[in-house]
């Protein structure tokens, strides 16, 4: 039986006991102040630093001051799930060890009766974007954080807890030795930006066959290809239309003109990202390849599966193979907080593409992370219900 914990920080529910192994496919860490910096090289010392700004801490990038994470050092942060609470559950909190380090954060996950979970980083989100114009900055930052993660987190605690090492392909060859650099040291799992790769040539899918070194590196290793939701540069549309155009993504406010971003079209990245995956070809040059698309809106696998079949209804002859033949081999869909999983999982046309993710601890995902089993057991059947909050999981990270 399950009961409301009220911790010095927050309240969370512990004790849920399920009837098979639960594994969270999106929870996340805060990192330390020194994460992007402390195995920075010599010639890069600066290029991140935190600033002072009117009595408040920020981060800045190449001298770049950003608001894109309201609190960089997240000394305080918004309570779990706060965005679905009411108003006086919603105001900062002082962050707990469990937040920043993995011994508090295995037993906060065993309190509130989560097994296993991958953990992914949160202020690394904005490195790619705000460094777009410097691909070897990108290499140096991400590599600094992979080394303070896996010194930190490790990439593996426990069998329990899976960081996720972020890889960018601004440089070619930097990312198949940092690729090697994270299969050496047990990676489970690694974070791309689901956006095209700001290189010296430009912004580019990464999905065309210049890539195709790395992509087969990745089948070789094996590893699970993470793609959580990020600012994947798509700000720079509604900057053109709103004439802002120094204007950086800010995902917590509502825009210089609300009213027009209301009614202007929907821009998705994750749409686009799974059409570059299928239609450049790359799921079908690299047929074992697994791309898991994490903490998008709820809505987007309805869309683009729509667009996809009536695209090859319509034209088969464009595409290798039938787009959602691709998609239920090689992609994995996130249904955070989606009301109604098993329609997702009925218009894939499987539910082992289906995976369950809480957003544990940050105030848009779930205060209650397991309290999402109660609508995925009323949907499915026990076997299938331990399939979509774990055991999809482990299979593709082949970790069961």
């Amino acid at each position: 039986m399950s009961d409301s914990y009220v911790s010095d920080a927050f309240v969370y529910m512990r004790g849920r006991q399920l009837d098979y192994p639960t594994f969270d496919v999106d929870n996340h860490l805060y990192e330390n102040r020194d994460a992007l910096t402390k195995f920075l090289p010599a010639e890069y010392d600066g290029i991140v630093k935190y600033v002072e700004v009117n009595g408040r801490t920020k981060v800045a990038f190449k001298d770049r001051i950003s608001d894109y994470i309201p609190n960089p050092t997240f000394n305080r942060v918004a309570p779990p799930g706060g965005q679905q609470a009411d108003p006086q559950h919603r105001r900062a909190i002082p962050s707990v060890d469990a937040f920043f380090d993995p011994e508090p954060r295995l037993a906060l996950m065993k309190d509130m009766g989560i097994d296993r979970a991958l953990m992914w980083p949160t202020l690394a989100s904005g490195i790619e974007e705000r460094l777009w114009d410097d691909p070897d900055a990108i290499q140096a930052v991400v590599r600094a954080l992979n080394r303070w993660m896996l010194e930190h987190w490790t990439y593996n605690f426990s069998d329990a807890i899976y960081p996720t090492p972020y890889i960018s392909l601004s440089v070619l060859d930097d990312a198949i030795k940092e690729l090697e650099f994270l299969v050496e040291h047990g990676a489970k799992v690694f974070l791309m930006r689901l956006a095209p790769v700001p290189t010296w040539k430009g912004r580019r899918s990464f999905a065309l066959p210049e890539f195709d070194p790395f992509w087969e590196a990745v089948q070789e290793a094996d590893l699970l290809v993470g793609m959580h939701s990020t600012d994947q540069g798509y700000q720079r549309y509604l900057n053109d239309w709103e004439g802002t155009h120094d204007r950086e993504m800010l995902p917590f406010a509502r825009g210089t003109s609300p009213a027009f971003q209301a009614m202007s079209s929907y821009k998705s990245a994750v749409i686009d990202g799974c059409a570059s995956i299928i239609g450049h070809g790359l799921a079908t040059r690299f047929p074992r390849l697994r791309f898991a698309p994490t903490e998008f809106v709820e809505d987007w696998v309805r869309p683009f599966v729509r667009r996809a079949r009536e695209a090859y209804d319509r034209s088969p002859v464009l595409f290798d193979e039938d787009p959602m033949v691709v998609f239920r081999r090689n992609i994995f869909a996130h249904t955070f907080r989606e009301p109604n999983p098993r329609e997702v999982a009925d218009l894939i046309g499987s539910v082992d593409n289906v995976l369950w993710g809480s957003d544990f601890p940050h105030p848009e995902g779930l205060a209650d992370p397991l309290g999402y089993s109660e609508i995925v057991e009323a949907q499915f059947s026990k076997d299938d219900a331990a399939k979509v909050m774990g055991g999809n999981l482990a299979r593709i990270m082949k970790v069961a």
